[in-house]
């Protein structure tokens, strides 16, 4: 089996093609990424050298190029990470997030329906849902809920959600969708909530909370997200989107707060500053569907998971050290520029 994974050297992918080298020696992995500022090759430092394992840089709204992948090495499965997802930086410049996400996926499709795949799967966001209310802890997203997106980064995962369904609907292509509540865990980019609290507060440095921290969010462990893609790709229904959450509800205080007192952190370094434009209250997932249909339980609870994360930055500094200086943008050319292929 051989398994092309796009947006592979980002958190989620990086940590997907960990997962999946390690449960399938024999499968041959396929890791396409353009390395934009959050495409980290230091993640993938410890399998570059396994076997069946091949790098690719490259962009998948490139039609030509992606077309030559796909002559070239046949795939029989797709995972596709690859996106712009942080919300303040759609904010900022939607263009790229609209490019990527929806044009990059249309292009992927479209590659699959010429050369054949077994199955193509659709990492989406439960942010395509736009948020529920605080008061309502009774409700939940479930793969029912109309798509409400909030921000031009959900909105664009919402549209490439739609393409995928149109093209299973209008050609048959053999699709799976699935939609996470927020990731955490090892090699997750600093910018995002969890890394930065931890890097931060490691220096002493003030932490910034939007508002008054009370937005809510359903935090899932990144292994236990891959658990949950491994069974959707091998054994979940064509067509279908699953959701896949992970029962750990948390305001983004309490996340600061919890990981404040694991690291020995005064709670006087926090601060709150304005918050940002259509911020979501609250996320929440059913993953109902995921369990009576696959078995899928997320294993890890959020006290275990924040322990596990937090002892990951501290044993490696350097990874995201590199981050915050830049030197991580010179790895790849410095370590395999002259390796690995290059569109």
């Amino acid at each position: 089996m051989k398994i092309l994974i796009t947006g592979g050297a980002g958190f989620i992918g990086g940590n997907f093609v960990h997962y999946i080298l390690n449960k399938y020696p024999d499968y041959k992995i396929l890791c396409l990424d353009k390395l934009t500022y959050a495409g980290n090759l230091e993640t993938l430092k410890p399998v570059m050298d396994n076997p069946n394992f091949k790098f690719i840089k490259g962009d998948i709204s490139d039609r030509e190029f992606i077309y030559e992948l796909f002559s070239e090495e046949k795939p029989d499965m797709v995972v596709n990470f690859a996106a712009e997802s942080h919300v303040d930086r759609s904010i900022e410049d939607p263009g790229i997030f609209l490019k990527t996400n929806v044009i990059g996926t249309g292009v992927l499709m479209d590659a699959c329906r010429k050369f054949g795949i077994k199955r193509y799967h659709q990492v989406s966001t439960d942010e395509v849902y736009g948020d529920l209310p605080l008061e309502r802890p009774d409700l939940f997203f479930t793969e029912e809920t109309p798509i409400h997106a909030s921000s031009p980064y959900s909105a664009s995962k919402a549209s490439a959600d739609l393409l995928v369904q149109a093209y299973y609907r209008t050609y048959k292509l053999p699709v799976t969708i699935s939609r996470c509540s927020n990731n955490y865990g090892p090699y997750h980019f600093p910018e995002k909530l969890i890394p930065l609290i931890i890097t931060r507060a490691l220096a002493d440095e003030e932490l910034p909370v939007y508002g008054t921290g009370e937005n809510v969010r359903d935090w899932l462990y990144v292994e236990d997200h891959c658990s949950a893609i491994d069974l959707i790709l091998h054994k979940g229904r064509e067509g279908e989107v699953y959701n896949i959450g992970g029962h750990n509800e948390r305001t983004n205080l309490q996340v600061v707060k919890t990981i404040l007192k694991e690291l020995g952190k005064p709670e006087s370094l926090i601060r709150f500053v304005a918050d940002r434009p259509g911020h979501d209250r609250r996320y929440a997932i059913d993953p109902t569907k995921i369990h009576n249909e696959l078995g899928w339980l997320p294993a890890t609870t959020f006290d275990e998971g924040i322990k596990k994360t937090i002892k990951w930055y501290l044993d490696n500094r350097e990874w995201w050290q590199h981050i915050l200086s830049g030197e991580y943008k010179d790895y790849f050319n410095k370590m395999y520029g002259n390796r690995l292929a290059e569109s």
